[in-house]
């Protein structure tokens, strides 16, 4: 069972009409296929995405054209969708700020928040669609006793749940993910593409952040954002000054090369303060810690935890989970502390907290 949907072979009066976030890869594109084969009455949309002031000669083209090849291929109508605005506000501008001001942000989780389960989900329903749909590997089911549609890791090595964690009880139970359903593995996914003889089979996953292309997000922030480019000072947890950085956009938490300084012993990134400019670097262990606390904060099995809660919890996306407990501190903050301590936790970055395989929910790192 897809996302609560009915069960069995549908009816063509009960015939769902569901919206297919269509990037033009393999994932989203398999997604409408099998779709369309349970006889769901299918949308892909594509989303302009990239502002004109940030595009090449082909960005975006090649990707809407793709998803059209695969809409015709599969027998189903296509649109194109301009979220370029919003996508800039909301994506763009809140990536490169969250780099200046020392964090490191996860700029599909932010996607994902705003543009795909947010604009994109609300132009569905306003639109008459019953589901949305995109290429994730995950699993969403209703959970009758606790009254709760809950998120779930796909039995996959491509689980995206992490990315995920952000959605609200609306729009999971308005949300279909054919992949995760079907525990599919990528190569089965490609292989579904290629036996139906679908034009971006052999298409390779996209391994760069969508709105940069052909440089370093490093690059991109300088060229296209003030207050980058400011020197400042490395120093000890005891803020001793150790040396000079070029720029704390250069640097991340753990990093332990490219400094441009000699110390004489190893030594790691495990603060970055925008307030006074500078790089907090400290010796080998200094870049491990077992408790963080986390803003932001949406729970997807219950509305926020009213006591300490026993969780595993990943600091990063392809982190492992690591046993842990949540503490509630106030309305949207909560501290988490793991048994073991985790190298570089690092601000800007999601924390998602599991029970076994549901997503509890998660926030960012402050």
């Amino acid at each position: 069972m897809i996302g609560g949907a009915v069960k069995g072979p549908l009816k063509i009066m009960d015939r769902k009409k569901v919206m297919v976030g269509m990037s033009g890869g393999v994932d989203s594109s398999v997604a409408a296929l099998l779709l369309k084969r349970q006889r769901y009455d299918v949308t892909g949309v594509t989303l302009k995405l990239k502002p004109a002031k940030y595009m090449g000669a082909d960005d975006g083209h090649n990707d809407i054209n793709d998803a059209k090849m695969v809409a015709d291929k599969i027998g189903i109508s296509h649109d194109v969708v301009d979220f370029s605005d919003l996508f800039e506000k909301k994506v763009i501008e809140s990536f490169a700020k969250s780099y200046c001001s020392g964090r490191t942000p996860n700029p599909c989780v932010l996607c994902n928040k705003f543009i795909k389960f947010g604009a994109m989900f609300d132009y569905a329903m306003k639109n008459g669609f019953d589901y949305i749909a995109t290429g994730h590997y995950a699993n969403v089911e209703y959970d009758a006793d606790r009254n709760r549609w809950l998120l779930k890791r796909a039995n996959s090595g491509k689980d995206q749940s992490y990315m995920l964690y952000n959605l609200t009880q609306n729009q999971l139970a308005h949300t279909l993910f054919p992949l995760g359903d079907g525990n599919f593995e990528k190569d089965q996914t490609r292989r579904i593409a290629e036996d139906f003889g679908l034009p971006i089979a052999k298409k390779p996953d996209s391994q760069e952040i969508c709105f940069i292309k052909g440089e370093s997000y490093i690059d991109f922030i300088k060229k296209n954002f003030d207050g980058a480019k400011r020197e400042g000072n490395f120093v000890d947890k005891s803020g001793n000054v150790l040396g000079q950085h070029n720029g704390i956009l250069n640097y991340t938490v753990g990093q332990r090369k490219g400094f441009g300084v000699t110390f004489g012993k190893p030594m790691y990134v495990i603060d970055i303060n925008a307030a006074d400019n500078t790089v907090v670097l400290g010796e080998d262990g200094n870049q491990y810690s077992n408790e963080l606390i986390a803003t932001d904060l949406n729970f997807i099995l219950f509305d926020y935890p009213d006591s300490e809660m026993a969780v595993t919890a990943k600091i990063r996306y392809q982190a492992k989970p690591e046993r842990a407990k949540i503490l509630p501190l106030g309305p949207d903050k909560v501290k988490v502390i793991f048994e073991k301590p985790q190298r570089a936790v690092t601000k800007g970055q999601s924390v998602v907290f599991y029970g076994g395989d549901i997503v509890v929910g998660g926030g960012i790192i402050s």
